[in-house]
């Protein structure tokens, strides 16, 4: 099972230092707030990740921890935990995007 906190300090910026045309072609802010795991800033216009909430990110991402690592385990149940509202997304067209790290 996938652990949130590695996704975000070992997964997501290995992924991006790999392959940094990720980042150029989402180029967006994204605010990853994870109840019962934390905060991360995920900033794709300069390719940082941080524990920190930015102030005016251009998508947040809320769930439960359970259902977000059961996400990272397959990418492909974002839409259903989207439509039962166990992921909730403040831009959509933003989110969509979000394959392309989890993929």
């Amino acid at each position: 099972m996938a652990d949130v906190n590695d996704f975000f300090a070992n997964y997501l910026p290995n992924k991006l230092a790999n392959n940094p045309s990720i980042a150029k072609d989402i180029n967006a802010i994204y605010v990853f707030d994870i109840d019962g795991a934390g905060v991360w800033t995920v900033d794709l216009t300069k390719s940082e990740i941080s524990a920190t909430r930015h102030e005016t990110p251009g998508c947040v991402v809320s769930a439960a921890q359970v259902d977000f690592e059961s996400m990272l385990d397959n990418p492909s149940s974002a839409m259903i935990l989207f439509t039962l509202g166990k992921l909730k997304v403040t831009n959509v067209g933003l989110a969509l995007s979000l394959q392309k790290l989890l993929g």
